[in-house]
């Protein structure tokens, strides 16, 4: 496998994608076969070549195998330049025993030159036809349009990423960014007939907790309700079900098990939720196994980030177990399975074993040549391999299992290779290590197992799985696959991501920007969110692409109801109310959440100066806008009455430095048609409240898929991901929350400290924040407080029928 990942990466693969398809047991033989079929195995070629042959190898049909050489040359002489010409080629060849190339060209849009300014005006014509039906359901057309737009006869051969990335331009030039309109909605039930309020108040509570989705309903409908009971999964052997009833007590048994090599993912929080939910939905039990057979690439801080992790989002793991804790056993399991004869000792280079699995060419499968080797001889090299006789590479030991079978996990996988690398638990104990091939399903087993959950790449290992356990004649899980969750908008690869650390893109695997579930959590994401994000998707076998908004629109779901109300505001303005005295103080009761009484209150001071937010201000004004502009009054939150401004003072350079304004407390009151957020200047009171950073977070890339940009990812990011506030302030008000938070939490997970910043958005705690706990737990918090730096973690909610 190893052999073949430079091979992959001179056609233009990433190292990662490289790595990827080696371990793929069907793509990796084929591909292998395209590319010595396209002579390139050892110049390697363009990558968009390379491309084209990976799409070949990936997507060619039974039908359309024997004549894969003669596409393969269209690809290399230039003929076929996109992933559509390849497609409709394999379709054109399906039926046919000789080809036609004059129709073969026709059909696959050979000869056929597309330009950018072509894709251009395409897609600017087709936009310009459908503008009223675009403008007026914005991105929710994009998807039909850019079915519609690669169909159009001018641009059909076009690059289907190229035509994708114009279109998203010319949508992004028209609509502007993405919002809460791009967002499904949940419609909303009409009452049917006017009821008392008394009634109403029923009637609404009642379609409240309809409306309220139960989070744990998708493991009692759909496939999941369909997996079965424990004891329902037949074995081999009778007395195996019966101990293993014996042992768990007729109880659901899963298992999270993440490789230790890496921080985990937004993906991974779904794993997390089918395996802990499945087993808390049926009262069964859930092991955290790392999954530790790899101790070149697992450290120490990966799996305290892991179980820390899960600890989050609200797991407790039953038992904390490693697949290290069993290599004695599975050593032992392996001399069982040499001496049953259904393992060997094999001296073949990987070339040697890829050409004896069928080759490049996808020929006939000849068995190793040490596939007879006697057993005692098997044995004997097996123990010196444990003890150290041998080199890295020069031996592995292999199941001998059924190379006539058409899965490629039949084809004699590998169990043990020879590696000279202390393991992080185990030291120097053991040079051999068991494969994932030959530990997953044995630990599953010995761990008994009764749902092995799993995402559908592992879908051709099931067989294999059930082979070995039977092989063996211990207890047999089942093992079953749902698609794995992918979110637009980001980047979740290991590698991309520490190349974006390494050169300064990102601050770390907890950069707020990053879907690392490190980063999402320092962005103050609650674990709520995520959970109930990932549950109400469900479970199915398909893969699933979820658009980041939707993500967005359930972590303000959440936190609109758990976060107290600030006032806080990132571009002071001074004012003065020059009808008010000097030494004028009133204190003011603002609700930590308007019309919940059940969040509380605090007090902050009203004085003759305040701050307003300069967005809040105007020197021109116009008619749709609503807040503080010369002649117009304007409504401060939580006080009785207006403010207008009777005179603006600029500095040299004509900036506006402070407005003159008079409260209008001796005017008969006039309800104002809005009211913006204010912080009043009061050093007794410590008002206002110095925040040191306001760090405004945005999409870190420009595009859903950020590796179909031109370019690639790294061109694709966001220049204006990261704004860095410095000179907001906040009201007195941030103090009781803090206090509150810490006598709750003693001062801990920092992001949990969360706020909803009026009219702004949801904010939270960053960890550089500084605070003297010892102080604060003293009851001193002013003088605790000695750094505040806090993380935008998502916008409101925008109301787009109104004017602001």
């Amino acid at each position: 496998m190893d052999d073949l990942i430079p091979i992959f990466m001179k056609i233009g693969l990433s190292e990662q994608k490289a790595k990827d398809t080696a371990k793929n047991k069907k793509l990796a033989p084929t591909l292998e076969s395209v590319i010595d079929e396209a002579k390139v195995r050892e110049s390697g070629c363009d990558k968009d070549i390379g491309n084209l042959l990976y799409n070949i190898a990936s997507t060619i049909t039974k039908e359309a195998q024997p004549h894969r050489t003669y596409i393969v040359n269209k690809i290399t002489n230039g003929d076929l330049k996109t992933t559509d010409q390849v497609a409709a080629a394999i379709k054109f060849v399906e039926d046919l025993d000789t080809i036609d190339e004059s129709a073969f060209n026709d059909a696959s849009g050979v000869g056929v030159v597309t330009t950018a300014d072509d894709i251009k005006q395409a897609i600017s014509d087709y936009i310009e036809l459908n503008k009223e039906n675009i403008v007026a359901n914005r991105y929710k057309t994009l998807g039909p349009s850019l079915a519609a737009a690669r169909k159009l006869p001018s641009i059909r051969w076009a690059d289907g990423g190229l035509t994708k990335t114009e279109l998203e331009a010319q949508y992004l030039a028209l609509l502007g960014p993405k919002d809460e309109r791009d967002v499904p909605q949940k419609k909303k039930k009409e009452p049917k007939a006017k009821k008392t309020a008394a009634a109403s108040t029923a009637t609404a509570s009642v379609a409240a907790e309809e409306e309220k989705q139960d989070p744990t309903k998708m493991f009692f409908e759909g496939e999941l309700a369909k997996l079965h009971k424990p004891g329902g999964n037949k074995q081999i052997k009778p007395e195996l079900m019966e101990q293993h009833l014996k042992t768990t007590g007729g109880k659901v048994m899963t298992r999270f098990p993440p490789e230790p090599n890496g921080y985990l993912h937004i993906g991974h929080a779904k794993a997390i939720n089918v395996s802990f939910g499945y087993a808390k939905a049926y009262d069964g039990l859930c092991y955290l196994r790392y999954d530790d057979t790899n101790p070149e690439a697992e450290e120490e801080k990966y799996f305290t980030s892991i179980l820390e992790t899960v600890r989050w989002l609200g797991f407790e793991p039953w038992k904390i177990t490693y697949s290290s804790d069993y290599f004695q056993q599975l050593y032992d399991l392996a001399i069982q399975l040499i001496k049953s004869g259904h393992a060997y000792t094999c001296q073949c280079t990987g070339e040697e074993i890829h050409a004896a699995r069928g080759g490049d060419e996808g020929g006939p499968r000849v068995a190793c040549a040490h596939r007879e080797r006697p057993m005692e001889e098997t044995l004997d090299q097996f123990i010196k391999m444990k003890e150290g006789g041998y080199k890295e590479g020069e031996i592995t030991l292999r199941m001998k299992m059924d190379l006539e079978n058409g899965n490629p996990q039949f084809w004699d996988l590998i169990a043990y290779r020879v590696l000279y690398t202390p393991h992080h638990r185990t030291g120097s104990q053991w040079c051999i290590y068991p494969t994932y091939d030959y530990t997953h399903c044995l630990v599953d087993s010995f761990e008994n197992i009764t749902h092995s959950l799993c995402t559908t790449e592992f879908r051709q290992s099931r067989e294999s799985y059930y082979w070995l356990v039977d092989a063996l004649q211990v207890y047999k899980p089942v093992q079953w696959e749902y698609g794995r969750l992918n979110v637009t908008n980001t980047i979740m690869s290991k590698r991309k991501i520490l190349n974006m650390v390494n050169n300064g893109h990102v601050h770390d695997w907890d950069d707020p920007r990053l879907y690392t579930l490190v980063g999402i959590r320092r962005r103050g994401v609650p674990p709520q969110a995520i959970n109930n994000f990932v549950l109400e998707l469900g479970v199915t076998t398909n893969k699933t692409v979820i658009d980041v908004l939707r993500f967005d629109a359930k972590t303000r779901e959440i936190l609109d109801n758990m976060t107290p109300r600030l006032m806080a505001i990132t571009d002071p303005l001074k004012v003065v109310l020059t009808n008010l005295p000097d030494d004028y103080i009133e204190q003011v009761v603002v609700p930590n959440k308007p019309r919940d009484p059940s969040m509380g209150e605090v007090k902050v001071p009203f004085t003759k100066v305040l701050y307003i937010d300069r967005s809040d201000f105007r020197e021109q004004d116009s008619k749709d806008f609503y807040r503080l502009a010369p002649g117009k009054s304007v409504g401060l939150l939580h006080l009785k009455h207006p403010i207008h401004i009777v005179d603006i003072k600029k500095d040299d350079q004509g900036k506006v430095q402070e407005l003159v304004c008079e409260y209008e407390n001796n005017v008969t009151f006039k309800k104002p048609k809005t009211y913006i957020h204010w912080v009043a200047e009061s050093p007794e009171h410590n008002s206002p409240v110095k925040l040191d950073e306001v760090r405004l977070y945005q999409a870190l890339f420009k595009h859903d898929n950020p590796d179909r940009a031109e370019g690639g990812y790294i061109k694709d990011i966001n220049e204006n991901s990261l704004e860095i506030v410095k000179g907001a302030i906040a009201n007195v008000g941030i103090y009781d929350h803090i206090a509150d938070w810490i006598k709750t939490t003693g001062g801990k997970d920092k992001e949990s400290m969360r706020w909803q910043f009026v009219r702004t958005g949801y904010f939270c705690l960053d960890w550089d924040s500084e605070i003297d706990m010892e102080l604060a737990k003293q009851g001193n918090i002013k003088d605790a407080l000695r750094r505040l730096v806090v993380n935008r973690t998502v916008t409101l909610k925008e109301d787009t029928g109104k004017s602001s």
